[in-house]
């Protein structure tokens, strides 16, 4: 069990907890100088169940905020420490009103120094903080008073402490491993060293970790877990880490920095939450107003976008997406602290919802609807609803990273597709998915419909018609899962429904029969038109139009103006480009050249063609087969 004081300062948190444990705090030669507490110290003591219970003491000074909520984060029960003399002060309000924010979730009271007072004010001191209590969720929390110097109550709450140890909630030990870095130091002999509290999963002695936001690899040398040598450690244990890196350093890591697994690794600078107002604040909290974010041991500035009116009235909740200036580290149901732009005072609080936000569509209903269902519960409570307002399918990666769940833990809904993509599968409601498909009919009908006289529109013409949402790679899965069921065909690039067909008259057939062997005698060199019209004695406009037409019925591929070629002689061009990738890893225009036995003029323009079709991709003077290419397949045929 983690616990943490809070409370005013020089109310006696420190001598708190050295009666508590037997053990001094670990403060530091300015603290002792000044008589307070300024940063975090950490104690650790055996209260009689044979463990040990970390021990977190706060600064109290209004000045230090910042550092309180750096220990207050991941705590499994709070002290708040109010003295009987001077009773509920102002720091005692906000630490208060932070535990609250942060979801801590259970509260002992301690009214210290009560040997000062007489009954008659210690009864008073009791009835403010019952009052205080009384409206949030820490409403009849005990109240033990005590006397730190004489000992006086401190066994009581010492065994109130110790019944809450078989109360503590359960951490999530099977996600990826998450520690919030609160310390950094170096320790002769070792090394860089970090401290925090593991919000998740377990680490071990040799595993390696990802320093998030900076992404760098690290690797645990050693571990303390509660202040004790261990091989493993694990979610809601205070932890130690000896880390090693290359280049490492005390500078390279800053508190507010996260230890994760590599899986959990994806900054984000926008993320969606459940925002709350403190009722105590005089004014609505306007759009777009500066704030500071506290998440973990994080210290972030940004801006509240609202997402639902305006403003916030105090007291109110309502879902908001956070701008940062910084990248973020956080998953679902983290809970954050909003301070003032000054960061005096204290703001309200928020529940990460969904830390990889849209930049844009925030306030759609469709979006809103999915952070409602994600505001109701966890995974298994939000997929239905996520995927029903999914058209482009969700990324399971996303959502692992996004709740810290690995994928093999899901109760998935029983209508749930999945559906493989070049660039990972992708979830489908059933329903969504047969919807898709058939926009890609209903598509072509009406372009057949529109314009009879062509055979139909390529792939990324019919994905600019019917599903412009799509990203790419979901697209060409819905394309090819249409194509394989027969609810369109392929007639070179050109897509159609498969009973559409665009027929040549008599006539054309015979002047087709007269061009083509024209057309295919210098497989890579064909005519131009006005030179087949020339051949042929014909009028070089009828040519040019059945020239347009063959090229229409995927027949022929126009290359440039009046230059078309034979599908055959394009796709066996190709694959000497394909050849040429595979041998030299590149595609030069000299060897291309070569490989044809054309000019370089002809063999520029057959590549600017293939570039055009989507073959290959253009990178200064040389090219690359696209992997996801319909054509590198027909080629490698």
């Amino acid at each position: 069990m983690i616990i943490g004081t809070a409370g005013h300062i020089d109310h006696g948190k420190t001598a708190l907890i050295q009666a508590l444990t037997g053990v001094a705090g670990d403060r530091r030669r300015e603290e002792q100088a000044r008589g307070i507490t300024i940063d975090l110290g950490y104690v650790y003591a055996d209260l009689g169940d044979g463990g040990l219970t970390g021990f977190i003491d706060v600064p109290g000074h209004e000045r230090f905020v910042h550092n309180m909520l750096a220990g207050a984060s991941g705590l499994d029960l709070a002290l708040l420490v109010v003295a009987a003399d001077d009773g509920v002060m102002p720091q005692t309000r906000e630490h208060l009103a932070i535990l609250e924010l942060l979801g801590i979730p259970r509260l002992l009271v301690a009214l210290t120094k009560a040997d000062r007072v007489d009954a008659e004010r210690l009864a008073q001191v009791r009835q403010d903080v019952s009052a205080l209590l009384a409206a949030g969720p820490f409403a009849g929390a005990p109240l033990y008073p005590v006397a730190s110097p004489s000992g006086v109550g401190i066994p009581e709450l010492r065994a109130a402490l110790l019944a809450a140890l078989g109360q503590v909630r359960q951490r999530n030990a099977r996600g990826g491993f998450r520690l919030a870095v609160d310390r950094v130091f170096s320790v002769a002999g070792a090394g860089v060293v970090v401290t925090g509290t593991a919000f998740a999963g377990q680490v071990a002695v040799g595993d390696e970790l990802i320093l998030t936001p900076r992404g760098q690899r690290l690797r645990v040398r050693g571990l303390h877990a509660q202040n004790r040598a261990a091989e493993i450690a694990q979610a809601g244990q205070r932890v130690s880490l000896n880390l090693a890196g290359e280049r490492l350093s005390t500078d390279s890591i800053a508190r507010g920095d996260w230890l994760v697994a590599e899986a959990l690794h994806a900054p984000t600078t926008r993320i969606d939450v459940e925002l709350r107002l403190l009722p105590g604040e005089a004014r609505n909290l306007a759009h777009w107003t500066p704030v500071h974010v506290h998440l973990g041991a994080q210290d972030l500035t940004g801006r509240v976008a609202l997402l639902e009116g305006d403003s916030l009235a105090p007291g109110a909740m309502a879902l908001a997406q956070l701008v940062l200036n910084a990248p973020l580290h956080g998953v679902h149901g983290d809970r954050l602290v909003l301070r003032d732009q000054s960061a005096q005072r204290t703001l309200g609080g928020a529940r990460l919802l969904d830390p990889f936000a849209p930049a844009r569509h925030r306030r759609t209903p469709q979006r809103l609807a999915q952070l409602q269902a994600l505001r109701r519960g966890g995974l298994e409570e939000a997929l239905p609803e996520l995927l029903a307002q999914a058209d482009g399918g969700l990324d399971p990666r996303l959502l692992a990273r996004q709740f810290n769940r690995p994928e093999g833990d899901w109760q998935l809904p029983a209508d749930t597709l999945r559906v493989d993509t070049r660039v990972g599968p992708r979830l489908f409601a059933a329903a969504l998915w047969q919807a898709a498909l058939e926009r890609l009919s209903e598509a072509l009908a009406t372009f057949h419909q529109e314009q009879p006289d062509e055979l139909g529109p390529d792939r990324d013409r019919l994905r600019r018609i019917a599903a412009p949402e799509l990203e790419r790679a979901v697209y060409l899965a819905l394309l090819e899962t249409a194509l394989a069921e027969g609810r369109l065909q392929s007639s070179g690039p050109w897509l159609h429904l498969p009973d559409h067909r665009v027929r040549l008259t008599a006539a054309e057939e015979g002047l087709k029969a007269r061009l083509w062997p024209l057309l295919t005698a210098q497989r890579f060199d064909p005519p131009w038109t006005r030179d087949l019209a020339k051949s042929l004695g014909q009028p070089e406009a009828e040519v040019r139009l059945l020239l347009r037409k063959l090229a229409r019925l995927g027949e022929l591929t126009q290359v440039v103006r009046d230059l078309f070629y034979p599908q055959a002689s394009l796709e066996a061009a190709a694959g000497e480009a394909l050849r040429l990738e595979r041998e030299a890893g590149i595609i030069r225009a000299a060897a291309f050249r070569d490989a044809l036995g054309i000019g370089r003029k002809r063999s520029i323009q057959i590549l600017e063609c293939l570039d055009r079709i989507g073959f290959t991709r253009r990178f200064g003077d040389e090219r690359r087969v696209r992997p996801d290419s319909a054509w590198a397949r027909a080629a490698e045929g």
